[in-house]
């Protein structure tokens, strides 16, 4: 008889205990706030959506989606990424809003663990979406909004590390002729294995410069100055644009004040295939993955039937929480009232005029933690 699943949970997933989630709470407050004040209105999306829409849309790959089927069998997914339903919406029922639209959320994603290796099933990403702008001005906007929203949430060390699928693309494109070699070589980068990505190019059959114009790749994780060096590989046409971009992307960051948090890494490449341009991640000192990342999806509004260029980005709770130094603080004062059967009534009285003025109240029995006072109604009257 297998054995019941009393305290055990599905994998992936997790219990937030009340100082973890308190935490959380006052980080997602600062957040929000940070947002707003940059012109971003908040939106939530259903936990369920259909494969056939949001699910094909979304850059998450099919075996991470969890799949269920409504009455009338039709198939559906728990929310992967929060990008994909929100271009639904913006598809649909906001579809005559002005553009650019700026949205913002804070909501729990799914996506299906083979193992838990630390990786959670269920986590809460806050992010912004900014769409319907194509300009560079826009891709400074949502990183440099990245920034304060981490300064926000109390990070002192940390690094935006910007990309650009173009980049990387275009130059595969002037060297390796065949598709399945750009394909094996980028998802050795995105998997950051830089001696398989060496293997692999000693066994191309191009020129020794193609082959040292590949491995210059490597070198390309810095500073500005790296541009110069990126533009130096490329010949002409989507590689050399990407590096104009990312150039001009630099001045409007500089405008920002945010150059000190901000590195060029050009072997950046995301799981999610969605981005056509540039992208970035952003790292803790003491995390060994991305506490946030996003970039720009020109394409991704074409499947719902509309073109409507954006950028955006996301970050993931969970990691944000264990590097953010920030302290939870109890603000409200508050109190424990004792009483007995005899003073119940009067003592009851009493705590709902404090919780009026927003004081923490609470009883019965005796107190099994510190609190700023003490109030003893046994005896027949107000003892403090």
């Amino acid at each position: 008889m297998t054995k019941p699943l009393g305290f055990e949970k599905p994998l992936g997933m997790r219990d937030y205990l009340p100082d973890l989630l308190w935490k959380q709470r006052q980080i997602e407050e600062k957040l929000h706030r940070c947002m707003l004040h940059w012109g971003y209105q908040e939106i939530l999306t259903p936990t369920l959506e259909y494969y056939d829409t949001v699910g094909e849309a979304s850059a998450t790959h099919d075996s991470k989606l969890f799949k269920l089927l409504d009455r009338q069998g039709r198939t559906l997914v728990l929310r992967p990424d929060v990008t994909a339903p929100i271009a639904r919406v913006a598809s649909s029922l906001l579809k005559d809003e002005p553009r650019p639209l700026r949205l913002m959320y804070n909501t729990n994603v799914f996506r299906a663990q083979e193992k838990e290796a630390g990786r959670n099933a269920e986590f809460t990403q806050a992010g912004v979406e900014l769409i319907g702008d194509s300009s560079v001005e826009a891709d400074a906007e949502v990183i440099a909004l990245a920034v304060a929203c981490l300064k926000e949430a109390g990070l002192e060390e940390f690094k935006i590390a910007i990309g650009h699928v173009g980049f990387i693309e275009g130059l595969l494109e002037e060297v390796v002729p065949e598709k399945s070699g750009r394909d094996q070589l980028k998802e050795r980068l995105h998997n950051s294995d830089y001696v398989g990505f060496r293997q692999d190019i000693a066994g191309l059959t191009i020129s020794e410069d193609e082959k040292n114009r590949l491995r210059g790749i490597l070198k390309l994780r810095g500073g500005a100055d790296r541009l110069e060096d990126a533009e130096a590989l490329t010949i002409n046409g989507r590689a050399r644009r990407a590096v104009r971009n990312l150039k001009e992307l630099w001045a409007a960051l500089q405008a920002y004040d945010v150059t000190d948090y901000v590195l060029f890494d050009l072997n950046l490449l995301s799981s999610l295939n969605y981005y056509t341009g540039i992208l970035f991640e952003g790292y803790a000192a003491n995390q060994g993955f991305p506490i946030c990342g996003g970039g720009r999806y020109d394409d991704l509004f074409k499947q719902f039937g509309m073109d409507n260029p954006s950028t955006g980005f996301a970050i993931k709770m969970d990691r944000l929480i264990q590097s953010s130094d920030l302290q939870p603080t109890q603000e409200k004062k508050t109190i424990y009232i004792r009483f007995d059967q005899e003073t119940r009534n009067l003592a009851l009285k009493r705590a709902m005029l404090l919780r009026q003025e927003a004081i923490v109240v609470t009883g019965i029995g005796e107190p099994s933690q510190t609190f700023d006072q003490i109030i003893d109604f046994r005896g027949g009257h107000e003892d403090v």
